[in-house]
């Protein structure tokens, strides 16, 4: 538990729970305000800091040691990684089915909202919508999923691990990231106001925490990081292609 850290945090921390929830406070707490301001603005730029700074994270707090064990190496189980693909994909499409089962294309569903941010032309023509979706689907599988899953599933999870054990350290990362989504759907900005949606938040949430626990699942099943990120990549991938094309 000592070796983890860079020297020079070792002034000042552990490697155990209490240094993941400050981490979970440095980053989260900012991100939820920059998404909610985002969302009103439309101005998205502070985001994708976000995230470059989520990714860093590990590089910046623990030595190689400490790195190896938050699961910043190669997959064991390559094949792993296309199985956490698949499923990642699978969860999207599901999750895209239930909001349109209850809510259509309110703004309750959560795609549907989520989808505004992306300020597709009502008139744009299929060839441009093919060209905005490539470059949606690039960005949406490159930045968040290595920024969140080096953070939340790498960094957080490891060193909450390395106090509680891997169940409450998959329950802590995966709580702390469903809760940060909320910013995302949940409190919304609809018409020039705010509004909170007390049961499509509930079952967002929900979805979220689950889904981190399939993260977690592949990262475990892949033995290295890459294999949460295979599956966050696929998730979002199938995210946008449902608000491009489903919606």
């Amino acid at each position: 538990m000592e070796n983890e850290l860079k020297s020079f945090w070792r002034r000042f921390f552990r490697y155990d729970w209490k240094f993941g929830m400050v981490l979970l406070v440095l980053v989260c707490v900012p991100r939820f305000l920059l998404v909610l301001n985002a969302n009103a603005t439309g101005s998205y730029g502070a985001i994708g800091i976000i995230m470059i700074v989520s990714a860093l994270a590990p590089f910046l707090f623990l030595s190689r040691e400490g790195r190896i064990k938050s699961g910043i190496v190669a997959p064991r189980n390559t094949q792993g990684l296309l199985l956490a693909f698949i499923a990642g994909l699978a969860a999207s499409i599901v999750l895209y089915l239930v909001g349109e089962y209850l809510y259509g294309g309110t703004s309750q569903n959560w795609y549907a909202y989520i989808g505004k941010s992306y300020k597709i032309p009502s008139d744009i023509s299929p060839g441009d919508r093919q060209v905005l979706f490539a470059v949606m689907a690039i960005t949406g599988m490159t930045f968040s999923p290595v920024g969140e899953e080096f953070f939340f599933r790498g960094i957080v999870h490891s060193s909450v691990a390395a106090s509680l054990g891997e169940k409450k350290a998959s329950l802590a990362d995966g709580s702390a990231f469903a809760i940060t989504h909320i910013a995302h759907f949940g409190l919304v900005f609809v018409n020039d106001r705010w509004r909170f949606y007390v049961l499509p938040t509930i079952l967002w949430v929900i979805s979220m925490f689950l889904i981190s626990l399939l993260f977690y699942f592949f990262r475990k099943h892949t033995c290295s990081i890459w294999g949460a990120v295979s599956c966050h990549a696929a998730f979002n991938l199938g995210m946008i292609f449902c608000i491009f094309y489903l919606i």
